[in-house]
């Protein structure tokens, strides 16, 4: 097993080397760089616009700041400086991926917790009123466009929330859940629609309140994105335990008189959900990226904001690192499935 993730590691950097000058490449036949906004002012200088350059290194040739840029990693894992803040590319990029690696941390974690009981379920009782009406569910989990759902929501939320439905509440069905929605930002947390933290009472908390207030913005993100998921993936666990469900060794395990519940669980579940399990390592990079649309309306401060805000300024390195990070996270995470399959499936050996 050693060997072979040493191999793959091996394998990747031809790969990694390839991505990253490709990238470089590309961003650099964008028109302009960094300076241009400075040269738009009437009172700018050439000379100083030239030192700029210099002292940003716009000036040379692409490939030697390719190569220049590609040796700090190599030799100190250096990403560069940000054009912008004047500071080391890492300290502006690792709170931006903290952020959206928790958000998807969570997703991913409550999306496998209530995907696997609930495609056992389906499966075990096939064609009975409850699997119709959770793949109907799914279906309609997998219709429904994410930018829809996410603002559907918001809208559910500010209405619960609003001052003149607490009044005409009355005995209406949902008054129990105004406490859930409109509780007193003095004496609680109100159930927020955007940003990371409730900055009125921030912070005046203690520590583990400030982490309460945070997990408490990831409410609505995590909805979203797990219902995503979890769509999808109860289909997987579905079809997965109905092709086991006829397999020989059940019909022997259940010839010996076991309990159905130790067939399923004991006997089933590890073969079923090998692949499902397996693919934690990919699924869980691509949630780090790719909830961009989830970060942008709820005003999430993570990987996506930070990449367009910086395209927008031309800020080239940290561009740059936030790709060669979302690079590594994906190569990991193939590596990771690999390994956990191995592991989940003794059948499977690598040499």
């Amino acid at each position: 097993m050693t060997l072979y993730i040493l191999r793959r590691i091996v394998q990747v950097i031809p790969t990694f080397f390839g991505a990253t000058l490709l990238a470089f490449v590309i961003i650099q036949l964008t028109p302009g760089n960094f300076t241009d906004r400075f040269a738009l002012d009437p009172n700018a200088d050439a000379q100083q616009l030239e030192r700029l350059r210099e002292n940003f290194g716009l000036n040379q040739p692409v490939a030697i700041q390719f190569f220049k840029w590609i040796w700090g990693i190599i030799s100190h894992g250096y990403l560069g400086e940000s054009f912008t803040y004047r500071a080391p590319v890492t300290t502006i990029i690792l709170p931006l991926i903290v952020n959206s690696f928790s958000l998807a941390l969570i997703s991913l974690v409550l999306t496998y917790l209530l995907a696997i009981p609930i495609g056992i379920y389906q499966a075990v009782r096939q064609h009975s009123f409850g699997d119709q009406a959770l793949s109907f569910l799914s279906v309609a989990g997998l219709a429904i466009p994410n930018f829809f759902f996410i603002l559907l929501l918001i809208v559910v939320v500010l209405f619960f929330q609003s001052d003149l439905r607490q009044v005409a509440a009355g005995d209406a069905w949902y008054k129990p859940l105004l406490s859930f929605f409109t509780y007193d930002l003095k004496n609680g947390l109100a159930l927020p629609v955007g940003g990371m933290r409730t900055s009125e009472i921030y912070d005046g908390l203690a520590w583990w309140q400030q982490i309460g207030d945070r997990l408490w913005h990831l409410v609505l993100p995590t909805i979203v994105i797990t219902t995503g998921g979890l769509s999808s993936l109860v289909r997987v666990v579905r079809g997965q335990v109905l092709d086991f469900l006829q397999a020989d060794f059940i019909r022997t395990a259940r010839a010996k008189g076991l309990v159905e519940r130790t067939v399923i669980y004991k006997h089933l579940l590890r073969n079923a959900i090998s692949p499902v399990i397996s693919g934690i390592g990919t699924v869980l990079p691509e949630l780090v990226t790719g909830a961009g649309l989830v970060e942008f309306v709820y005003r999430w401060p993570g990987i996506t904001p930070g990449f367009v805000a910086a395209i927008q300024q031309k800020d080239l390195y940290v561009v740059m690192g936030l790709l060669v990070l979302s690079a590594i996270f994906l190569m990991i995470g193939n590596l990771i499935s690999d390994v956990l399959l191995a592991l989940i499936d003794p059948r499977i050996r690598y040499s």
